[in-house]
């Protein structure tokens, strides 16, 4: 496993993390799970309180255990969840992350978290008071680097001029190529990283049966699926193609990829100790479809 510096932080992060957000089972099942990750090199975990009403973080807590101190913890904030379990609302307030917080580190049994996020925002937010709740906690101790989990450029630029994160948290994938107008060159000029989420695109660009996403129709993510698949072959699986391709970018520190079985762990653990995506392989997969743009959020 290689690592890379995420962002200005101190923080070596391995290229695959593991989200946690789809694992199930008992405790023993996740404790199986996520010490084999870690024998296998990954040092990042990410999760949030949103993820089953915050089980999971009780779940990844106890899993870790008394390994804690080996591995980094990602959470996120902010979205905060309605008393009668309806669903959730978008508080970026400064006593809600500051709470969001102190819930999350007892719940995931730890006394510092190394990566907290927001976990969204809008450019209506309060965004100087929800980055004074931030600072607040790392001058506490109680996290170690902050940063956002969004994929709106007009979000992003705000926080790269007001504030110290060390990374953004979004979405990127042959299938979601919108980060590379503005949000990679922004982030990378700032000295910062992304943390790259979805890039086997919920599975349809490795065995799931093609449907429209974004703005692409199914039979276009079929065609792409099918580049993917054909540029596989015996020595490259086609989730570690997808995540090579993410890779290949410098300003990504880390492709967090959901894993939920052993089989999806070791696929991942492999993908760049597997044949190296060649540039004109890079180009063919490019070629595929045209490439989508924001067009809101500017």
């Amino acid at each position: 496993m290689n690592y890379r510096q995420l962002g200005n932080s101190s923080l070596q992060v391995s290229e695959i993390s593991m989200g946690c957000m789809s694992m199930k089972g008992t405790d023993q099942d996740w404790a199986t799970i996520i010490n084999r990750a870690i024998e296998s090199g990954i040092n990042s975990f990410d999760t949030a309180d949103l993820y089953d009403h915050g089980e999971n973080e009780i779940a990844l807590g106890k899993a870790l255990g008394h390994k804690r101190k080996e591995v980094l913890i990602t959470s996120k904030a902010g979205n905060q969840w309605r008393s009668d379990g309806t669903g959730w609302d978008w508080n970026p307030g400064k006593n809600y992350i500051l709470q969001c917080a102190n819930d999350s580190l007892k719940r995931l049994n730890t006394e510092w978290i190394d990566l907290f996020l927001l976990h969204g925002g809008t450019i209506e937010d309060p965004i100087d008071e929800t980055i004074e709740a931030f600072e607040i906690l790392k001058r506490q101790g109680k996290i170690r680097f902050y940063g956002i989990s969004s994929i709106r450029p007009n979000v992003i630029r705000e926080y790269i001029k007001r504030s110290s994160i060390c990374s953004v948290m979004m979405q990127y994938s042959l299938l979601d190529r919108r980060p590379e107008e503005s949000c990679f060159e922004l982030i990378e000029q700032a000295g910062l990283s992304v943390l790259v989420r979805g890039s086997v695109a919920k599975g349809l660009l490795v065995d799931k049966t093609a449907t429209a996403f974004l703005n692409y129709s199914a039979e276009q993510v079929e065609k792409e699926k099918d580049a993917v698949n054909a540029l596989s072959g015996e020595t490259r699986t086609p989730a570690q193609t997808a995540i090579q391709w993410v890779l290949r970018m410098p300003v990504v520190a880390s492709a967090v990829v959901g894993i939920r079985t052993s089989g999806q762990l070791d696929d991942a653990v492999h993908a760049m100790n597997t044949k190296t995506l060649q540039q004109s392989e890079v180009e063919t997969l490019n070629g595929m479809l045209p490439i989508n743009f924001y067009e809101q959020h500017r």
